[in-house]
């Protein structure tokens, strides 16, 4: 597994590279490698180079791996749209969730936290880029979700998560950002977490401030669609 240490250290030198650039300090952003539909064995070899937080968005093969990597007391992030009927799952095997876009679900989350774990870590996914086929909350309505997430106990209410529009050029990518880092600092609620940047435009978004980056094929390879 030796490509892959090299990879995510590559990824490690690449956010320290982009933090700097910004005039920001290297541990001031987080990698989060995203996992899913790769194998408990590449998870494994990452971990043994150190990385302990891992994105997964299927719930079923997440739990699986959950239960297999127990003994690496390892921090699990669900980063996928989430159903209705599967808040209970992620509820009570994650330690974070990023895309919560509706009261309903962050509600359902709530309720299944068991009382024995610590609360649940939220980010509010938003939709910057407008598109009608993307998840996250229209930034007109952010403020309103913000506000009936905070007051649920068993949630910790951390920041925001947004997927910029594929193949934006570099200026909207940034923009997109930007425009993401305004809505957490315009919130009344103080907020530490800004969720953004994968493996093609992490610079971008260190440079807009991103304080977590979600890179899966930079460290694990290109994954196959699952079936």
């Amino acid at each position: 597994m030796d490509t892959l240490k090299n990879a995510l250290q590559a990824v490690r030198t690449r956010i320290a590279a982009a933090a700097c650039a910004a005039g920001r300090t290297p541990d001031a952003v987080e990698l989060l490698a995203v996992s899913k539909t790769f194998g408990v064995d590449a998870i494994r070899a990452a971990a043994a180079a150190g990385q302990r937080a891992f994105g997964e968005s299927y719930v079923q093969e997440a739990l699986l791996k959950i239960a297999a990597l127990a003994d690496l007391s390892l921090i699990w992030h669900f980063i996928g749209p989430l159903q209705r009927n599967k808040t209970r799952a992620v509820a009570e095997h994650f330690d974070w969730v990023h895309g919560v876009d509706r009261a309903i679900i962050a509600q359902r989350l709530n309720d299944a936290r068991p009382a024995t774990r610590p609360p649940l870590n939220v980010c509010v996914q938003v939709n910057v880029s407008g598109e009608a086929s993307k998840s996250g909350v229209a930034p007109a309505d952010l403020p309103a979700l913000v506000q009936a997430v905070a007051q649920m106990p068993r949630l910790r209410l951390r920041g925001l998560m947004a997927i910029p529009a594929p193949g934006a050029n570099p200026d909207r990518q940034r923009s997109q950002f930007r425009l993401l880092r305004r809505l957490r600092d315009g919130l009344d609620i103080p907020l530490d977490t800004l969720s953004m940047g994968m493996s093609d435009d992490l610079e971008a978004a260190i440079a807009e401030g991103a304080t977590l980056v979600r890179v899966g094929s930079a460290i694990f390879g290109w994954r196959q669609a699952k079936t």
